[in-house]
């Protein structure tokens, strides 16, 4: 580059800096619909009042300090409704020009949202996990930013699958999710070539999990239930519905690993992740709220930076200008987690590593070493594009 050419780039940047920037101000909004359920078995994992709200908080803040210097301004509303409330308060939003919207919902709820949401908002799914979203139920008007259920059981599988644990007994609940998950670590089985050496159901009687009579129970019940079991290497626990699996690490008749929704479970993140940059995170995280971090915290501030990224880029804050951005291939954002995450253009999933947690530590992250794709080694995680049947994204 010739001398003058440096100082024409240079004299344009100067003016470009000083230049006023243009206001732009980003309103979204997360709506948590919350819905009657069982006290988790441990008080340790009450659910706070502002789950997932504590994550807005802090994405505004990450949102305004680059937002700042380009006269970008990040609002960001928090409902927290019942199913019945639910539709009024997307129309509410929508009537105040707020089309993007961070929904913290179940599978039934969310697409009842989309559907009405329509074409003009974008909606960025921060809880579901079930495969449908991510195949003949998608939306053309939903990214996922929470990780699919397909997802979480590849990632424990393929774990497995790396250490040679090859033959898997698996122990799913006996209600409708429970039977969901099992089905995703099936799947997962036989995608990485794991032996599936028996199966078996564990009844939910409805009967207390948190008191000693609770407990008493599951101690004398679970290792009986699990007595006479085919030889296998690991114990893979599908429950959904948080009824047993806690109580199987120490309860199993085999002293084996458990894996899955017990023992070793594969999430998002969690507060004692220390890589990568995290910890500064967590502190901020923890600063702010006086808590520590949760996985649908995560999920909501990452869905909220995926809007303000998309922000920064396009200089623009149209739902319909974002959702082309962050599904093309320009479109990445730090998370964390040791890479850019990105979106798959065939269902509107964020490409994510995994963490595998066993309550205390981080003790791996899929995808594991080896696992190849001729993509991205994040697409051995979930639905690949020929196993997505959804047509949303063409």
């Amino acid at each position: 580059m010739t001398r003058i050419a440096a100082l024409l780039l240079g004299a344009i940047a100067v003016l470009w800096l000083s230049a006023p920037a243009r206001a732009l101000e980003v309103r979204a909004a997360v709506l948590r619909v919350d819905t009657p359920t069982l006290a988790p078995i441990s008080r340790l994992d009450a659910v706070p009042d502002d789950l997932g709200f504590a994550g807005a908080a802090l994405a505004d803040q990450d949102n305004g300090t680059t937002g700042q210097f380009l006269g970008q301004t990040y609002e960001t509303r928090t409902l927290a409704v019942t199913p019945e409330e639910a539709e009024g308060a997307l129309d509410g939003l929508l009537a105040e020009g707020i089309g993007l919207i961070v929904v913290l919902a179940g599978q039934e709820d969310l697409l009842r949202l989309a559907d009405r949401a329509g074409a003009d908002a974008l909606i960025l799914n921060a809880r579901a996990r079930d495969a449908a979203l991510r195949d003949a139920d998608c939306r053309a008007n939903v990214l996922h930013v929470a990780p699919s259920a397909p997802m979480l059981a590849d990632a424990i599988v393929q774990f497995a699958a790396w250490k040679k644990w090859s033959r898997a007994l698996l122990v799913q609940g006996s209600n409708p999710p429970d039977r969901a998950l099992g089905d995703a670590y099936r799947r997962a089985i036989a995608k990485f070539g794991l032996k599936l050496v028996e199966e078996r159901e564990f009844e939910d009687t409805g009967g207390s999990r948190r008191t000693d009579t609770g407990h008493v129970l599951v101690q004398r019940q679970l290792p009986i239930f699990m007595q006479g079991a085919r030889d296998h290497d690991i114990v893979l626990a599908a429950d959904a519905s948080d009824v047993f699996a806690p109580y199987l690490p120490y309860h199993l008749w085999d002293p084996r690993p458990v894996m899955g929704s017990g023992g070793l479970r594969p999430v998002t993140f969690h507060p004692a992740l220390e890589a990568w940059g995290a910890t500064q995170f967590q502190r901020r995280f923890e600063e702010l709220t006086g808590r520590y971090i949760r996985e649908e915290d995560y999920q909501v501030w990452l869905a909220l930076r995926v809007i303000g990224e998309s922000v920064v880029r396009t200089g623009a804050a149209d739902p319909a200008a974002l959702r082309d951005y962050a599904l093309s291939d320009a479109f990445e954002l730090a998370a964390f987690k040791g890479q850019p995450v990105t979106f798959r253009d065939w269902n509107g999933q964020l490409r994510q590593p995994i963490l595998l947690y066993d309550g205390r530590i981080n003790v791996s992250v899929s995808p594991q070493e080896g696992f190849l794709h001729q993509v991205s080694p994040l697409d051995t995680l979930g639905l690949d594009r020929p196993e997505s049947s959804c047509d949303q994204f063409n």
